[in-house]
């Protein structure tokens, strides 16, 4: 069986949300509840925490979270988990961003078959449909794939076009959570950054724009990422909605 090791980049000094890791949700830090709901995976080897903050390190070492000290220079969380990489050995890496405390055991669970069904599969990643309304909103990232379920491109814009005004394009949230083969992650953190991830911001399209293919599964379940103070709000208030208590989280 193959290795699968889970990581939780989590950096404190955002630009948007400063401190956002340990900004509080229902009372209990955001890194908590991202790493109590990630854990729920049976497929996780292991689940760490890979941060540049002192006191994110110390927070989780006090809560009994694994937490590993990565470099303040990365620039994004997949430079974490390529640096973590280098010290512990599997086969596939589960990127679980540190911003998604909405994260649950099944959407971890969706990525991983598709390496089990094909040995060709590099990397995997989520997507969720959404509505027109939403997909307008360029913090929303959108995806369009193929017809075997490979992403064909990523983007802040509205994809598809809807050049006949139908109203019946379906329209395709990407899900910021990706699983790596120890291979496609190697190789990822050797490319530059590419033309078209420097435009969109929008890392993955360096995979696409080198050949390495992205194979995306459907979920049902939406997660909302936290970058603003509105975000915060909208993932407190659907966890009280839902009678989510910290404990459960």
């Amino acid at each position: 069986m193959p290795r699968v090791l889970g990581v939780i980049p989590a950096r404190l000094e955002s630009t948007r949300l400063l401190r956002k890791p340990l900004r509080l949700i229902c009372g209990r830090p955001m890194i908590a509840w991202v790493y109590d709901r990630a854990r729920q995976a049976q497929s996780l080897d292991q689940l760490l925490v890979a941060t540049d903050s002192e006191e994110i390190r110390d927070y989780c070492c006090k809560a009994g979270f694994p937490v590993q000290m990565t470099s303040s220079a990365h620039r994004s969380g997949t430079d974490r988990v390529v640096e973590v990489m280098a010290r512990e050995p599997a086969d596939i890496y589960v990127n679980i961003q540190g911003d998604e405390p909405m994260v649950t055991g099944e959407h971890i669970e969706l990525m991983l078959p598709p390496f089990r069904e094909d040995a060709t599969t590099q990397v995997s990643t989520l997507k969720v449909r959404i509505s027109p309304e939403e997909a307008r909103n360029p913090n929303n990232v959108k995806v369009v794939t193929d017809s075997k379920g490979r992403a064909l491109y990523f983007s802040r814009a509205l994809i598809p076009h809807d050049r006949d005004g139908t109203g019946r394009v379906p329209y395709y949230k990407h899900l910021g959570l990706y699983a790596y083969t120890a291979q496609a992650l190697d190789r990822f953190s050797q490319l530059p950054p590419s033309q078209l991830e420097q435009l969109e911001k929008l890392e993955q399209l360096r995979l696409l724009e080198n050949d390495i293919p992205i194979t995306v599964v459907e979920t049902t379940l939406d997660t909302v990422g936290v970058d603003t103070e509105e975000d915060l709000r909208k993932v407190e208030e659907y966890f009280r909605r839902q009678g989510i208590s910290p404990s459960a989280g």
